[in-house]
C-alpha cells in the first residue's frame, strides 16, 4: 500500500521509534478473536505490572463509581465488562509507549486522544460499525504527531497554537508538512503490522469524502477528531460538526439531535486521563 512520502520522512533515521508493548499488541490481536472470554483479558493484563496497577486506578475511579473497591484484575472485569476492560487497558498499554515529546503537551494530548477513541466508538455504534476497533483507531490517530514532534517540535507547536478551529488540525500540517497526523500514523500503524484496514483507515481519515471506496472507520476518525477539539475547546459538539464537516455529516446522515443526547449521556471520555499517564 502507498503510503504518503512526506510522512515517510518522520521515520528515516529513527533509532527509537516507540514499541508496540506485547500485551497491547495480544490485546489488539483479540479485537479479531470473537471467543475471547473476560477472564482471558484479565489474566493477558496481568501479565504487565504498571498496566495492571494502572487499569485498577482507572476502574475505581469516579468515571465507573464501583460500588466497593476493586482490588483485583478479576474484580475490575467482573465491574467493567470484556469492552471497557479492553479499551481502559489499551489506552493505558499505548500511551506508556510513547515519550513525552517537546511541542505537546502530555496530558491535553492524551486527553484528546482518549476522548477520540471514545466518540469514535459511540460514532461506530450510532452507524452500525465495528465500535471496538474504532476504539483503538480513535485512541491511535494522533500518535502519529508524536513522531512528528521528536523531529520538528517547534512547528507543531505552532500548529497547535494554531488549530483553535475544530478539525483544522488537518489542513495546518498538510499546509506545513505535506502530510497530516493520520498519515504519519498510517504509517506507524504498518510499522507495528495493524490490520491493513485500520492502516487505510488512518490514512484516509484526512478527506474520507475524497476516498473511493468510502471508508466508514476513517469518516468516523474524522468526526470523533473534531468532536474532541470541541471539547478540548468547550465549543459546542453538534456546531462544530455543523462548521467543519457539514458534507460528512450530510453523507452519513447523522441525526445530530440523536448524537447530542448520546454526547450529553455519555460524559467526558477524557475525565480520568490522569490516572492513566501517572
Amino acid at each position: 500500500m502507498a503510503m504518503n512520502s512526506s510522512a515517510e520522512r518522520f521515520f528515516s533515521g529513527h533509532g527509537n521509534l516507540p514499541v508496540m508493548p506485547e500485551v497491547g499488541r495480544r490485546l489488539l490481536h483479540s479485537l479479531d478473536d470473537d471467543n475471547v472470554t473476560l477472564p482471558q483479558i484479565a489474566d493477558l493484563i496481568s501479565k504487565d505490572s504498571t498496566l495492571s496497577a494502572k487499569v485498577l486506578r482507572l476502574a475505581n475511579s469516579a468515571r465507573y463509581s464501583p460500588s466497593h473497591t476493586i482490588a483485583t484484575l478479576q474484580d475490575a472485569a467482573m465491574a467493567l465488562g470484556l469492552e471497557t476492560l479492553r479499551n481502559l487497558a489499551m489506552a493505558a498499554s499505548l500511551s506508556g509507549s510513547f515519550p513525552q515529546v517537546q511541542g505537546l503537551d502530555r496530558q491535553r494530548f492524551w486527553r484528546h486522544s482518549v476522548r477520540t477513541a471514545g466518540y469514535a466508538r459511540l460514532l461506530c455504534k450510532l452507524l452500525q460499525g465495528d465500535a471496538d476497533t474504532a476504539y483503538l483507531a480513535g485512541l491511535m490517530l494522533r500518535t502519529g504527531q508524536l513522531l512528528m514532534a521528536m523531529r520538528e517540535p517547534v512547528q507543531i507547536a505552532e500548529v497547535e497554537s494554531h488549530a483553535t478551529e475544530p478539525g483544522s488540525r488537518f489542513s495546518l500540517e498538510m499546509h506545513r508538512f505535506a502530510c497530516t497526523h493520520a498519515d504519519v500514523t498510517a504509517a506507524l500503524a504498518q510499522h507495528w503490522h495493524f490490520p491493513i484496514g485500520l492502516v487505510e483507515a488512518f490514512k484516509d481519515a484526512n478527506a474520507p469524502l475524497e476516498i473511493r471506496p468510502f471508508s466508514l472507520l476513517a469518516a468516523v476518525l474524522h468526526l470523533a477528531e473534531v468532536l474532541a477539539d470541541a471539547a478540548d475547546q468547550q465549543i459546542d459538539p453538534v456546531k462544530a460538526l455543523q462548521v467543519a464537516v457539514p458534507e460528512l455529516v450530510e453523507h452519513l446522515h447523522l441525526d445530530l439531535d440523536f448524537l447530542r443526547l448520546r454526547l450529553d449521556g455519555a460524559g467526558d471520555p477524557g475525565q480520568d486521563v490522569d490516572l492513566m499517564l501517572h
